[in-house]
C-alpha cells in the first residue's frame, strides 16, 4: 500500500486535535453507528481536563488507497522534548495557524526543529470562519517566520489551505465550497513524499526507537519508524545505544501497527511504517533496534537541555501518610526513574541523604503534569521551589532566557511592561497593535523573572491577558531578582482552623484555609498584608461568658478564600517554603525551623 507519514505542529488551542478528529471521521475509520470521544487523540485525563496535547500518539487513516499516518504532537514547549523525536518519524508536516492569532511562540518552537530536518510543510490556515480572522495577514507572518528561521527556497514555496477544523472542510481558496477535507487528503498525497525507507527493504533490520509504552498485556514496547529492512515475530534482534554500546539481545514477541486510534497486531513491519514492537526488557528511547549483524546505531536527535531544577521529597508534615499509600522515598524514587526512561527531556539526580530527589526538566507546566499524575496514583510528595538551571560559558555564568508574547486589552500594556522590563529585568522587542482593542508585546525576559509571574498577570490584567513563552537562548546573568514581596501568615499551633480565629485575622491579610481545615505548626495559612512572615495562632476560639450584650453575637462572615492550584502553589512559594500535596490536598508550609529561629521569625512578626 501507498504509504505517507505526516506530524500536525500548531499551537495550544489553534484546533490541532480537532482537525485530527474530522481526518478520522471522513477517512471512513470509524463505523456509522459508533460512539466516539470528541478530541479522540487525548486520551489521558489530564489532556481533557486541560485541553492540551501532553503525549505525542500516532494514528493512520485510509484515503482512496493510501495509507497516511498522523502524528499529533504536543503544543507547548514544556512537552518539546517529544516533539524533537516525533519529527525523526515523519516525512512532511501540516501547520496549523489560527487565522485570528498567527503564528505564537510554540509554532515557532516547533517550525524550527521540523525545519531544520529539512522537511517542507503544508500550512493550513483554521477557524476562518471566526468574525475576526484575517488569515491573509496570518499567511504573511507564516511567510515572515520561515524567512527568520533560516527556511530554503523550496520551504519558502509552501502551500496553504484555508480550512474549520470543527466544520470538517478545508479548501484551496478562502471561498471553495466547504464541504470536506478532501482537498487537504489530496494535498497531503501529491505534496508530502514517499518514506525514502521503502527503497531499503532488502537491507538488514534497522528502527530508532522515539518512544516507550507499556501494556499490561504485553509489557515494554518501543514505538518508531523502521529504517531499513523487514521484522517478523519471533525474530531476534538486539538494542544498540546512542553510543554504540549493545544493550541486549531479545526475541520480537509481537509487531502493532496504527490502524484507526487502535493499534492492530500485523505479521511483518516493512520499511517506512511506524510500528510498535514488544518483548525488550532493558531498551528505551533513543536506542536503535537492529538485526544481530548490524553494529553502528542511528544517529538520533540531540535533545535540548532541561532548564528548570526542582526537588521532590518525601512528605515529612505531621499529617503524613493520611490521604496517599505511596510515602516512602523508595517508591517515589522507582516512580521518578520510570518517568525519566520514558520523557527524555526529564533527568533525575539523587540528594545526599537519599531522602529528596532534584527533577529536572522544560518548565513549570510540564514539573505540574508530572507531580498531578503522582498525586492521582496515591503519592505524597513535599516539593521545592523551581530554580532555573544555570551554566558557564567561556568563564561566565549564563541563564536561560524565554521570549514572551502577551496579547493584551490596551488598557492594562502599562502594568504589563512595567512588571517585566522592571523588577524582571526583560527586554522590550517589539510592541504592535494587534486588532480589535489588543496590543501584542514581545519581549526577552529571564526564566528566573517569571516564575510566579502568571498569576501576577492574570490580576494586572483582569483575567483578560494571554502569555505564551518558548525559550529563547542564553544570556549574561543579570543580577538578582526580587521573589514574592509579600510576607506569608503561619501557624503556630496543631489541631484545626476556627472561623472566629479567621475572622480575626482578615485584617492581617488574604487567607488560605477555611474553617475545619487541619492545620499545624510551621503551615502557611495565608498571605501577610505587609513584607514580612507571622506566626499567628488560627485556633484561637471566642471566650464566652454569660453576659450577653447587643451585637457582640452578630455570626462570623468569612471573606471567601484564594483556592490555589497545584502550579500556582508550586511557583507562589519562597526558597524557605515548601508545597505538600497529597492526593486530595495542596498545602503551603514552612521548611522546618530550629526553636531559635522560630524565635526570631516571631519576634519580627
Amino acid at each position: 500500500m501507498d504509504l505517507r507519514n505526516i506530524a500536525i505542529i500548531a499551537h495550544v488551542d489553534h484546533g490541532k486535535t480537532t482537525l485530527v478528529d474530522e481526518l478520522l471521521k471522513q477517512s471512513g475509520t470509524y463505523r456509522a453507528n459508533q460512539a466516539v470521544a470528541e478530541r479522540a487523540m487525548d486520551s489521558n485525563d489530564l489532556e481533557r481536563e486541560r485541553g492540551i496535547t501532553i503525549l505525542a500518539k500516532a494514528t493512520s487513516v485510509e484515503w482512496k488507497g493510501t495509507r497516511i499516518n498522523i502524528v499529533d504532537t504536543p503544543g507547548h514547549a514544556d512537552f518539546g522534548g517529544e516533539v524533537e523525536r516525533i519529527l525523526s518519524m515523519v516525512d512532511g508536516v501540516v501547520l496549523l495557524v489560527d487565522a485570528a492569532e498567527g503564528p505564537m511562540p510554540q509554532t515557532k518552537f516547533v517550525t524550527s526543529k521540523a525545519l531544520a530536518l529539512g522537511l517542507r510543510p503544508i500550512v493550513v490556515l483554521n477557524k476562518v470562519d471566526k468574525p475576526d480572522a484575517e488569515p491573509d495577514r496570518a499567511l504573511d507572518e507564516v511567510f515572515d517566520l520561515f524567512a527568520n528561521l533560516g527556511a530554503d527556497d523550496d520551504q519558502l514555496d509552501f502551500p496553504h489551505m484555508y480550512a474549520s477544523g470543527r466544520s470538517g472542510w478545508a479548501d484551496n481558496e478562502l471561498n471553495g465550497p466547504r464541504k470536506n477535507l478532501d482537498a487537504l487528503f489530496k494535498l497531503i498525497v501529491d505534496h508530502v513524499p514517499k518514506p525514502k525507507q521503502q527503497a531499503h527493504q532488502h537491507e538488514d533490520f534497522r528502527m530508532l526507537a522515539t518512544t516507550l509504552g507499556a501494556d499490561p498485556f504485553v509489557g515494554r514496547m518501543l514505538t518508531g519508524r523502521i529504517e531499513s529492512g523487514k521484522i517478523k515475530p519471533g525474530a531476534t534482534i538486539q538494542a544498540i545505544s546512542r553510543v554504540g554500546q549493545k544493550i541486549e539481545q531479545f526475541r520480537v514477541s509481537k509487531i502493532l501497527a496504527f490502524r484507526g486510534l487502535g493499534q492492530t497486531e500485523i505479521e511483518e513491519g516493512v520499511a517506512g511504517d511506524i510500528v510498535s514492537l514488544a518483548g525488550m526488557s532493558k531498551a528505551t528511547v533513543s536506542d536503535t533496534l537492529a538485526a544481530l549483524a548490524v553494529d553502528e546505531p542511528l544517529e538520533a536527535q540531540p535533545i535540548d537541555p532541561p532548564t528548570i531544577t526542582v526537588t521532590f521529597g518525601i512528605n515529612d508534615s505531621p499529617l503524613a501518610g493520611r490521604d496517599g499509600k505511596k510515602v516512602q522515598s523508595r517508591v517515589i524514587r522507582e516512580r521518578l526513574m520510570k518517568e525519566a526512561e520514558s520523557n527524555v527531556a526529564i533527568k533525575v539526580k539523587d540528594t545526599p541523604g537519599g531522602e529528596a530527589f532534584e527533577v529536572s526538566g522544560r518548565g513549570e507546566l510540564q514539573m505540574g503534569v508530572l507531580i498531578e499524575n503522582m498525586r492521582r496514583e496515591g503519592f505524597e510528595l513535599s516539593i521545592s521551589r523551581p530554580q532555573v538551571i544555570m551554566r558557564e560559558e567561556d568563564g561566565k555564568q549564563v541563564e536561560p532566557i524565554e521570549e514572551v508574547t502577551i496579547d493584551v486589552d490596551d488598557d492594562y500594556t502599562g502594568a504589563v511592561i512595567e512588571k517585566i522590563t522592571g523588577p524582571r529585568k526583560g527586554d522590550l522587542v517589539e510592541m504592535k497593535p494587534a486588532g480589535t482593542g489588543k496590543t501584542r508585546i514581545v519581549a526577552h525576559v529571564p526564566s528566573r523573572g517569571l516564575i510566579g509571574y502568571h498569576g501576577e498577570f492574570l490580576t494586572d490584567t483582569r483575567g483578560t491577558g494571554v502569555l505564551n513563552r518558548v525559550f529563547h537562548g542564553w544570556a549574561p546573568h543579570k543580577g538578582p531578582i526580587e521573589g514574592r514581596r509579600a510576607g506569608v501568615l503561619i501557624s503556630m499551633e496543631d489541631g484545626e482552623a476556627v472561623a472566629y480565629a479567621l475572622w480575626n485575622l482578615e485584617e492581617r491579610g488574604k487567607m488560605f484555609v477555611v474553617p475545619q481545615d487541619k492545620i499545624y505548626q510551621g503551615m502557611i495559612i495565608g498571605e501577610h498584608s505587609r513584607d514580612n512572615d507571622l506566626e499567628v495562632n488560627p485556633l484561637k476560639g471566642k471566650k464566652l461568658t454569660n453576659v450577653r450584650a447587643s451585637g457582640t453575637d452578630e455570626a462570623v462572615r468569612l471573606t471567601p478564600i484564594t483556592k490555589m492550584s497545584l502550579e500556582q502553589a508550586i511557583a507562589y512559594i519562597n526558597d524557605d517554603e515548601l508545597v505538600e500535596v497529597t492526593p486530595n490536598v495542596v498545602r503551603l508550609r514552612k521548611r522546618h525551623l530550629d526553636p531559635h529561629e522560630r524565635k526570631r521569625a516571631s519576634r519580627q512578626g
